[in-house]
């Protein structure tokens, strides 16, 4: 249950993330509730997770797929450019985090 709610708060984290550059984008204060709203919500369900979670395993998780969600994702929706050495260092974060899953004890 605790790797579920930890995936579900890597997707918040990534729409989080994306939602202040779209809140920025905006320049209003009303677009601005978007991503402060979100942020609770991610915070609550790291939490959440971290009950089951060592603590280290799920916070290295959810920053490296965060991370790499946002890079996808800006690429695909603000049209942001990523160069090959980036790429390979957005692999190494998968690999990382392949690696903390398949060792996690929990």
């Amino acid at each position: 249950m605790a790797w579920l709610v930890l995936g579900i708060a890597v997707i918040t984290e990534i729409i989080w993330a994306l939602s202040l550059k779209w809140a920025a984008m905006q320049g209003n204060w009303m677009a601005s509730t978007v991503p402060i709203v979100l942020s609770f919500v991610n915070m609550g369900l790291l939490a959440l997770a971290m009950r089951g979670l060592p603590a280290g395993t799920a916070y290295a998780i959810w920053t490296g797929l965060g991370a790499v969600g946002v890079t996808i994702f800006g690429i695909l929706l603000f049209g942001e450019k990523l160069n090959p050495v980036q790429m390979g260092f957005i692999g190494l974060i998968i690999i990382g985090v392949v690696g903390t899953k398949l060792f996690a004890s929990a």
